[in-house]
């Protein structure tokens, strides 16, 4: 008996994680530790870009947590879907997801998107996770040779972009750079960013707007030239592509991003760890070098000034979702 106990003690040292239940830690105002592995829901398909960050952050959140971080995939209606399933998740920290503009900045104001959430209050927003910057192409065979060339070729003829989807980021960004810029020009919504890529590819529109990951390719291939990337600062992925701010448009700026997100009502000593996971997990510099190898910039703030990044991006997008027309995700 003595024998068996010493060896649970010994085993239970070097595992180093002690079973401490969420309702237990809270009671106790202990430092809450997982007993059990996490889900991270991704409310986009496997293999883009929402599944690549969420992915490396699934990874450096595991190693900090001690417990494994398991990826699931709850795609439907730009992301509601899965932001949902994290919404109605129980609050014992162990169901936590991916974040994103579209069903959090974006689907809140099109008039006849159903929400089956308030953002704010039944969703607890831990951290920004990453930003993604955009980048502006068109075909590289046919299309303008610079931004002021698109700009004058909208101002004396028609053109055409296409998107991911009727008010997914990739949307607003062209029509927000239509807008400053005076272009004249017609949306063209695909299921995805990848197949309206493929159909630019094709020569079937006049260009796109999206993700720096989901093009770099065909711009490396020198299929797709890019035009301008949607943001402040230069992108070190495709260093010599002039920025928005550069070229004279200080407003388009369309970043795309990816936040961290949990139940709503969670207790405090697990919402302070998973804030305190997120930060160590994006200071880590294989999650960083990782981000940087797709385009990205790990971006860690509080939860705090995550809600006030929210609601500027609100501020930003739902006129413009007004103006273009979306009504529905």
């Amino acid at each position: 008996m003595i024998r068996r106990r010493a060896l649970s003690l010994m085993a239970g040292g070097l595992l180093g994680w002690p079973c401490v239940t969420p309702r237990r830690a809270a009671a106790q105002g202990a430092l809450w530790v997982p007993d059990r592995p996490f889900r991270l829901i991704v409310p986009f398909a496997a293999g883009g870009p929402a599944d690549i960050f969420g992915r490396l952050f699934a990874e450096a959140l595991a190693r900090d947590l001690g417990q494994p971080v398991v990826v699931e995939n709850r795609t439907g209606a730009g992301g509601v879907v899965g932001h949902d399933a994290v919404a109605k998740a129980a609050p014992d920290g162990t169901t936590i997801g991916i974040s994103g503009p579209g069903a959090l900045s974006i689907a809140p104001a099109l008039p006849r998107q159903r929400m089956p959430f308030d953002v704010h209050r039944d969703l607890t927003h831990l951290s920004l996770v990453v930003r993604v910057p955009e980048v502006v192409v068109v075909n590289a065979r046919s299309g303008p040779r610079d931004l002021a060339a698109l700009i004058a070729l909208a101002k004396g003829s028609p053109v055409t972009y296409g998107s991911a989807g009727v008010g997914s980021i990739t949307h607003l960004a062209s029509a927000l750079l239509a807008s400053e810029t005076g272009m004249e020009a017609t949306h063209i919504p695909y299921r995805g960013a990848a197949p309206a890529a493929t159909d630019l590819l094709a020569n079937r529109f006049t260009f796109m707007t999206a993700d720096v990951p989901v093009l770099k390719p065909h711009i490396d291939s020198g299929d797709l030239r890019p035009l301008a990337v949607t943001t402040g600062q230069r992108v070190p992925a495709l260093a010599a592509v002039p920025t928005t701010v550069e070229l004279g448009f200080p407003r388009v700026n369309s970043d795309n991003w990816y936040g961290f997100a949990a139940p709503p009502r969670l207790p405090a000593p697990i919402r302070a760890r998973l804030e305190e996971a997120a930060r160590a997990a994006l200071r880590d510099a294989a999650l960083v070098q990782g981000f940087a190898a797709q385009g990205g910039v790990a971006s860690p703030i509080t939860g705090e000034d995550y809600l006030e990044f929210l609601r500027s991006e609100a501020t930003k997008w739902g006129p413009l979702v007004k103006q273009s027309g979306a009504e529905s995700l």
